[in-house]
């Protein structure tokens, strides 16, 4: 018999789990609003593949192609710029490429970091965003901006420690998933032998089910992810969407002055509400509260989901709803058990 997860399980591992939710929450209202992940809800729409194109193998030269347009983008040239199905796909193959080493984490944060070390039968340390400067790990894995709490380490930080880690022969990997949010941080465009920079495509630009991100890194090691994912490591569709979106600059710049004002229009709906926001990114806020759990319960019941964490009960994520959907969150926090 297949088992049903209770929103709280599925919501705790990577946000999402609308079904789940749907399942054990049937009377709440339709359609679900889903504020459980940190992704655009106001995606790019543009060109999509042909139809006649999906009947073929991506093409090597498109994949090139796409390669430079994001490294244009990340300013860094294409020898450096590796596609992947989606950042998760690189963080998944970094034990592979990297092979065994003694890791250190910056936690808390996003959690197939750990996983994908100890799958590999490695045993990675978690370390504080105080002690990330003085790791001797072999590698060192820092997400900037942090998910879930938006710690930011600023660009010339984390510069000097990676140039002082390529001295001692040691990696960094640093996961710029949400540098969308904060550009002005991003290091992908260093050329450092022991950093490895990994970004997604999906999270600012509300496509996360097209499955596309990038590994920034020394020639070399594209090299070996390339043989990792194969000669077809992403979709037409992903090359076709990709290219065109990183090529909108409008959109990017419109983009991101949106999610700016539509986050401050968050924070003031959850201050309202009796929340304390503790961190965040202009795609989520991270806030806390005594009664998160009869929150977290409240707001299932009103057909909204947001993202609990077992490790720190007392905290909710809410992802950032637009303009439109914003009153709907609101008259659910109105309405809460703790009024």
């Amino acid at each position: 018999m297949m088992r049903h997860f209770t929103p709280h399980e599925a919501a705790v591992r990577h946000g999402g789990g609308l079904r789940a939710a749907a399942y054990a929450y049937p009377d709440a209202p339709r359609p679900w609003l889903d504020l459980s992940t940190g992704v655009n809800p106001v995606p790019w729409t543009g060109v999509r593949a042909p139809d006649e194109s999906l009947n073929a193998l991506p093409d090597p030269v498109d994949i090139l192609e796409l390669e430079r347009l994001a490294g244009g983008t990340f300013g860094v040239g294409p020898e450096r710029v590796c596609a992947v199905s989606g950042a998760e796909t690189a963080i998944r193959m970094m034990p592979l490429i990297l092979g065994p080493s003694t890791v250190d984490i910056v936690e808390p944060t996003y959690g197939a970091h750990k996983e994908s070390w100890r799958v590999s039968s490695m045993a990675p340390h978690s370390i504080s965003k105080y002690q990330a400067l003085n790791s001797g790990a072999g590698v060192l894995v820092i997400v900037n901006p942090n998910n879930p709490d938006g710690h930011l380490f600023d660009r010339d930080t984390l510069i000097k420690l990676a140039r002082k880690r390529d001295r001692q022969g040691q990696w960094l990997i640093v996961d710029e998933s949400f540098i969308g949010c904060a550009l002005h941080a991003s290091i992908a465009d260093q050329d450092i032998e022991h950093l490895i920079v990994l970004r997604s495509f999906g999270k600012f630009f509300g496509l996360a089910g097209l499955r596309l991100g990038f590994m920034v890194a020394d020639p070399r090691l594209k090299a070996k992810m390339r043989g990792l994912t194969g000669d077809w490591p992403i979709s037409t569709e992903a090359m076709v969407i990709g290219r065109a979106a990183y090529s909108d600059k409008a959109w990017q710049t419109q983009t991101a002055l949106r999610l700016k004002q539509d986050s401050q229009a968050l924070d003031q709906a959850l201050i309202t509400a009796g929340f304390e926001i503790i961190g965040g990114t202009t795609l989520f806020r991270l806030v806390r509260s005594d009664n998160a759990h009869v929150w977290f319960e409240h707001l299932c019941q009103h057909g909204i989901l947001t993202r609990p964490f077992d490790y720190a009960p007392e905290t909710l994520r809410f992802g950032v709803p637009t303009s439109e959907t914003l009153p709907r969150l609101v008259n659910a926090l109105e309405a809460g058990p703790c009024r």
